[in-house]
């Protein structure tokens, strides 16, 4: 599985369309996008994680750069998210991270 990281709207789909050489519609297919707002509220990241690795592709836009919430439950989110992310990160035989449409390979 190739992980796929970056900030919003950073080109990450592209990359991984243009990666795998297919379509948009055959990326439905091929790969899993928003994968960091299915740890919300997730009982069990490793399963979770187990069953994204699956795909060729899983990408995950990152999150917690910002201001921390006060609202308990989005914090909560954007660990379970962080979290999801390392254990993604460890399952994948390539990491990735897009910034302004360029990938950076981080592993």
């Amino acid at each position: 599985m190739i992980f796929i990281t970056g900030p919003l709207y950073s080109g990450k789909k592209e990359y991984a369309r243009r990666l795998l050489g297919c379509s948009r519609e055959e990326l439905k297919d091929r790969a899993v996008w928003d994968a960091q707002d299915q740890a919300k509220d997730c009982a069990d990241l490793n399963a979770l994680a187990d069953e994204l690795a699956r795909y060729e592709v899983v990408i995950a836009t990152e999150v917690g750069g910002g201001v921390v919430p006060i609202d308990p439950a989005q914090r909560a989110a954007r660990e379970g998210a962080g979290r999801l992310s390392v254990l993604l990160a460890q399952r994948a035989q390539r990491v990735v991270r897009v910034f302004c449409g360029l990938p950076m390979e981080l592993k």
